[in-house]
């Protein structure tokens, strides 16, 4: 199968007998419920062609059969047949939630890499400042613009929409938008990130396995649409107008308030040792399921989390070939029972 052909990892020759055998399970799997097929360069595919069946992207005809020019996953709409590529870049849509990289400061904008064909935008028009008024911008905000996002800063925005210049904008008006810190960004293939109602998920007490491995940890992940995935510290968005009422110090008490903001400052730079060690684990969590070419979703990333800790894993363990086929054939398991409960 192609995953086992692009995986990295080095396996044993057991471990690739069950790593096959795995995968192959999840693809019948996969085919039951969707009636879709992956394929690949030169599969047949099977099509009824007394219906008049239009052959699509991705498909060609040899000798009387309809044949796939690319590596995929077989789609019919009506009577049209087409091959859906895997590894394509990313497509956009509007109101997409994207994580990218900044890659220059413009004039009243910012360009941003997100896994497409070319860089986006995000004008200086499109998203909140940090004082959080809404007012025109000045030449006095085009001048600190660096200081808001810079070169390499990570960002995650929302997708506005296609100019006539085929440039892609995008917006960050939401206190849920903006700079990304303390944490990891991870890219995988765009495929594997499926568009939800919720792409922000704030991992606080809602799984079991913070009650006895990461009681008081709080972390924050963005499924970007893009294939951008940040893992990292929690943090609270707030609106603007109310932290204004709830900081606004009286005047005989300004000097102390403002010795506490320094001191709640140095306390958000610093992101403790069991915070950098839950990025990691589930970084890393992200990692194999994507060398597996597994959909990436909330439920998945935790149920491999908590698969290493049953196994008393250490975090760099995580990466290795035993690891990678236990998350393989314990994927197999859950797909398995979802199938039945369904049946």
């Amino acid at each position: 199968m192609r995953q086992l052909r692009d995986l990295q990892i080095p396996l044993y020759q057991t471990q690739k007998i069950r790593l096959w055998r795995a995968l192959q399970q999840l693809q019948e799997l996969a085919c039951k419920v969707t009636s879709s097929a992956s394929v690949t360069i030169a599969d047949t595919i099977p099509v009824n062609h007394e219906d008049g069946v239009l052959k699509g992207h991705g498909t060609s005809e040899l000798d009387g059969e309809v044949v796939a020019t690319l590596c995929g996953i077989v789609e019919r709409v009506n009577k049209l047949v087409y091959v859906r590529a895997l590894r394509a870049r990313y497509k956009p849509e509007v109101g997409d939630v994207i994580v990218g990289r900044v890659t220059e400061v413009a004039p009243k904008r910012w360009r941003l890499e997100i896994n497409f064909s070319q860089d986006a935008v995000l004008m200086l028009s499109s998203m909140n400042l940090p004082d959080g008024i809404q007012r025109q911008r000045t030449a006095v905000d085009e001048l600190t613009m660096p200081s808001i996002f810079e070169e390499n800063d990570v960002v995650c925005a929302e997708v506005h929409g296609f100019q006539h210049d085929g440039s892609l904008h995008l917006q960050a008006r939401s206190q849920k938008y903006g700079k990304l810190e303390r944490g990891q960004l991870l890219m995988v293939p765009p495929y594997l990130v499926k568009r939800r109602k919720q792409h922000f998920l704030s991992l606080v007490n809602r799984h079991k396995w913070y009650f006895h491995y990461l009681e008081k940890i709080s972390i924050d992940l963005i499924l970007g649409c893009n294939g951008f995935i940040w893992v990292g510290e929690h943090v609270e968005a707030r609106d603007n107008m109310v932290e204004d009422q709830e900081t606004k110090p009286e005047q005989q008490n300004s000097k102390l308030s403002g010795i506490s903001m320094r001191l709640e400052e140095q306390e958000r730079t610093y992101t403790p040792l069991e915070t950098r060690q839950s990025i990691c684990r589930i970084a890393n969590a992200v990692r194999v399921l994507s060398s597996l070419g597994l959909g990436l979703n909330v439920e998945v990333i935790m149920e491999t989390v908590e698969l290493s800790i049953s196994l008393n894993l250490d975090i760099n363990e995580m990466l290795g070939a035993e690891f990678c086929v236990q998350t393989a054939e314990r994927e197999v398991e859950r797909r398995s029972l979802l199938s039945k409960k369904k049946g």
